[in-house]
């Protein structure tokens, strides 16, 4: 008996959904698009802000921010952007924007001070980093501490600074090179020898690290490659950075032989070698 009673709810529910007019479909169908889109947009900006061309990002994102100047994921696309595309001096402004806006974070400060550290204001991002609370513990905030603390010459704090960040990463090997550069302009050669090898062992792709580790053995008078992971390029030129360091310390045969081995060593012509090798022989 119930059922033409059920049957009767569901034509009346029909007849109401088919009574809200068009206006309202076409409403409901706006808003499903634009979840949509929202969606779609999120996926994008991913994109833009990893492994598109930087310029074309800041495009992307300039045109984002012209049609909705208030969405703050914008604005830090765009600072970030920039960055990227090394418009540092945009991207100063960019992230100083960011900052007073209204849904700023800790993490933005923490941008900006990136962004003027790359400007070379280092007072000003000192400052910065200060106005940050405590409690913002992150990798790259303390990567950022510790390379102020370098530039004027706080070598505690820059130590201190360096290990709590190579413990904040899974991927230390840039800040060990980072931290082994700020032992080898303290003249602390072994110290910055152990942690180039550190870093290599994190990432033995890193050149600058490789590179860096022969300069560290050279200022001890170290004249033999480490036992690293290198092709026959880079053996090359690692050959032709301790020969150049070798010459610089007054052992000059020694730099002489070098340079050959480089020379011998390298797939092609090695031009900078040769130039070097020459300039000595006529000197």
């Amino acid at each position: 008996m119930r059922h033409p009673i059920v049957l009767a709810a569901c034509l009346a529910g029909v007849t109401a959904v088919a009574g809200c007019g068009e206006k309202d479909a076409n409403a409901t169908v706006e808003r499903a698009f634009k979840d949509v889109n929202v969606v779609d947009e999120s996926n994008l900006s991913d994109v833009m802000l990893t492994v598109a061309d930087p310029n074309e990002a800041v495009n992307y994102f300039a045109r984002s921010i012209k049609e909705d100047p208030t969405r703050i994921d914008h604005q830090r696309g765009l600072a970030s952007s920039l960055i990227r595309a090394k418009r540092v001096t945009e991207g100063v402004i960019a992230w100083e924007k960011v900052t007073k806006m209204e849904g700023a974070t800790s993490e933005d400060s923490v941008n900006l001070a990136d962004a003027l550290i790359r400007a070379g204001n280092w007072t000003k991002a000192e400052k910065v980093l200060d106005d940050v609370p405590p409690t913002h513990e992150t990798f790259k905030r303390y990567r950022l501490e510790a390379l102020v603390a370098d530039s004027q010459k706080e070598w505690k704090k820059a130590d201190s600074f360096y290990e709590i960040a190579v413990g904040l990463t899974t991927t230390p090997a840039s800040v060990m090179n980072n931290w082994g550069y700020s032992k080898l302009t303290r003249g602390e050669y072994a110290k910055a020898e152990r942690l180039f090898s550190d870093a290599i062992r994190q990432d033995d792709t890193l050149f600058t690290a490789k590179n860096n580790l022969v300069i560290a053995r050279s200022a001890q008078r170290d004249y033999t490659l480490p036992v690293i992971p290198m092709d026959q390029t880079e053996r090359a030129q690692l050959l032709h950075t301790m020969a150049l360091s070798a010459i610089k310390r007054g052992d000059v045969e020694i730099g002489k032989n070098l340079l050959r081995e480089a020379i011998d060593t390298h797939p092609q012509h090695f031009e900078a070698a040769v130039r070097s090798l020459r300039a000595l022989e006529n000197g």
